[in-house]
């Protein structure tokens, strides 16, 4: 592990990414670092090549008029180019301004145009058509694509621009509290703010993460995750660059395990959503009775978990991480009781996504967040409000000065905006958000966090949201999980037993009393899912409002037409 003070090029209390691959580039010249999966084949670029690109993409950068400190938005879904971007734009000195390659129109013109942005990299989308639109209504944008088919049309080329262009000589000075990118938070609610991320604050949380899991000789990282998200960015980008790991990326999702299986990550984070729709495929092959019979047999046992850790691609990683949305104590619980034993992490923006993980894993604090990382101090505010403190803060919000001083107290705290508690072990559990907490129409207030991951150890289901502002009682949506020969009338019997049991552990002011089974999953496409899967609860609160105030009396269980 290189050592921050054998690296003195620059201000950065730290060597920053920048440095590091130039750094991997000498030391390890020849050895792979990326390796993207086109046409299920692995396509490998060394250090030495990764610096090679980067250094002339600065140079064809500066040769179409982009000076140090402008910004450059970045639109594509993770690939070996993002980043070699990433890396170019830290070399010349430009701010990077990610954009989730799932933003609509009207976000992507938002960020570039808050930004500044002088020009745009389009490249690996689902769908160009919201990023085209975007390049043909600003035709004063500097554009260039990266080597998909799926990318925009773009006044530049990737590859044709490297091929033109020499090696830049040109080194950035970055100092500890110099900008290097603007991260615009996907949000549940309102418009995206642009967080101001500096050099020093993410080369801190990127070192402590290493210090506190330890990088490995023969580690491999997996990046699907989108890098837009800050946790992606500090703890696969950062990780990958500060420690020297071999990184791969996914050609698509419909391959998407078969991929992981193709590289067998030693390190590999993901989201509730996403380990939830893996527990929902083992269990839809093997049921859960007879997992439970097999699991107590000694013998089968450790088969069985190796063959399900194997049929994942997991069987040889070490850390398992899960973070960015609320997820079931009784998920976590099912993975530790079939061998895979999940960290669940919690951060945010605003802290670089590093502030507690349950690292080293300890399956009696499933539940919680964990406790603290190194050089993290959390406290509980009056009103029950999570603050954090400590050096890998965000610096505010881009053009928002109200909103940053809104974010911070007098003596440096981080308003996280959660509510939670802390053990007597400094283990941290997260109640909800305070915005959450919803009062219906007879005046009582009612968190609908726990309550939801109450419902997800009872039932399948595919996702669930509890709504009730301003209505008489909180309704439950359900997104059923899509079962082989779905059974409606049985389902519905099965939703009236959970809900009877779940509402005997309530306040009466709490208690469910009606479930809306939805007819259309949700997803980011539809507007309901923020980019990192999060469930926006106000949009949902104002769709079916009216559902809720006329619920017939005499039915619990109504099937939206």
């Amino acid at each position: 592990m290189i050592q921050p003070n054998e690296l003195r090029k620059s201000t950065c209390t730290l060597p920053p990414p920048n440095e590091m691959i130039l750094h991997w580039a000498e030391e390890r010249s020849n050895e792979v670092y990326l390796k993207q999966i086109i046409n299920r084949q692995f396509v490998e670029y060394t250090y030495s090549e990764v610096a090679d690109k980067a250094l002339k993409l600065v140079s064809a950068l500066q040769s179409l008029g982009l000076q140090p400190r402008d910004k450059i938005a970045l639109v594509s879904k993770n690939c070996a180019e993002w980043f070699i971007c990433d890396l170019a734009m830290m070399i010349g000195d430009f701010i990077s301004v990610p954009i989730f390659p799932t933003a609509g129109t009207e976000t992507i013109e938002y960020c570039i145009t808050h930004s500044e942005s002088k020009a745009i990299i389009g490249g690996k989308l689902d769908d160009p058509t919201a990023t085209q639109h975007v390049l043909d209504s600003i035709p004063s944008l500097i554009s260039l694509s990266l080597p998909y088919d799926s990318a925009p049309n773009c006044q530049h080329t990737f590859n044709d621009l490297i091929e033109k262009s020499q090696p830049t000589n040109y080194r950035a000075q970055h100092q500890d509290d110099k900008l290097m990118s603007l991260v615009y938070t996907s949000g549940t609610s309102g418009l995206p703010k642009g967080a101001m991320l500096t050099y020093g604050a993410f080369n801190w949380s990127v070192q402590q993460l290493i210090n506190h899991i330890g990088i490995e000789r023969n580690d491999r990282l997996f990046s699907y995750l989108p890098l837009a998200h800050i946790t992606e960015r500090v703890y696969i980008f950062g990780c990958s660059i500060a420690g020297g790991v071999p990184t791969a990326f996914p050609e698509s999702l419909d391959t998407f395990i078969e991929d992981v299986k193709m590289h067998r990550p030693t390190l590999f984070i993901s989201v509730p959503r996403l380990w939830t729709l893996f527990q929902q495929r083992i269990q839809d092959k093997l049921p859960q009775k007879k997992l439970n019979i097999l699991l107590k047999i000694p013998f089968i046992n450790s088969i069985i978990k190796k063959k399900l850790a194997d049929g994942l691609g997991l069987d040889q990683a070490r850390v398992l991480g899960c973070g960015s949305a609320p997820v079931s104590p009784a998920l976590l619980e099912w993975y530790h009781s079939i061998g895979l034993n999940i960290t669940e992490a919690w951060g945010m923006t605003e802290s670089f996504a590093y502030s507690t993980l349950n690292y080293p894993f300890r399956a009696d604090k499933i539940g919680s967040v964990g406790n603290a990382g190194p050089g993290i101090e959390l406290k509980i505010a009056e009103d029950d409000e999570i603050l954090v403190r400590g050096e890998g803060l965000f610096s505010g919000y881009y053009k928002n000065d109200i909103a940053t001083q809104e974010s911070f107290n007098s003596d440096g705290w981080l308003h996280t905006g959660d509510i939670g508690s802390i053990d007597s072990e400094g283990y941290l559990t997260i109640q909800g958000r305070k915005k959450d907490t919803f009062k219906t129409s007879k005046g009582k207030f009612v968190a609908p966090v726990p309550i939801e991951k109450k419902l997800f150890e009872y039932s399948r289901v595919e996702m669930m949201c509890l709504i009730g502002l301003g209505l008489p009682y909180p309704i439950l949506l359900v997104v059923p999980h899509d079962f082989p020969n779905f059974d409606r009338e049985r389902y519905e019997r099965t939703t009236k037993k959970v809900i009877a049991k779940m509402n005997e552990s309530l306040e009466s002011h709490e208690q469910i009393k009606g479930v809306l089974m939805i007819k259309e999953p949700w997803s980011i496409e539809n507007g309901i899912l923020t980019p990192t899967l999060k469930i926006k609860r106000h949009i949902l609160e104002q769709m079916y409002h009216e559902v809720g105030q006329n619920w017939p009396k005499d039915k619990l269980v109504v099937w939206e037409e």
